[in-house]
């Protein structure tokens, strides 16, 4: 039997998270799909809060 809490608790599964950039070795920052920056686009900026790439440690932050 599973407890009542764990139907909460923990999700079903995970949602599905298209992240709208990707990281350029060559450049060592993110980049959209148009070879810009990422984090010289607010709307991204806004939403996500920050750009942090993970290629290396995870305090590195392309800005």
């Amino acid at each position: 039997m599973r407890p009542f809490t764990l139907n909460y608790a923990f999700p079903n599964r995970l949602p599905t998270v298209v992240t709208p950039y990707r990281f350029d070795a060559t450049r060592q920052l993110n980049v959209l799909p148009d070879g810009r920056p990422a984090v010289t686009d607010r709307q991204l900026l806004l939403a996500a809060g920050t750009t942090t790439s993970t290629a290396g440690s995870a305090t590195h932050f392309d800005d």
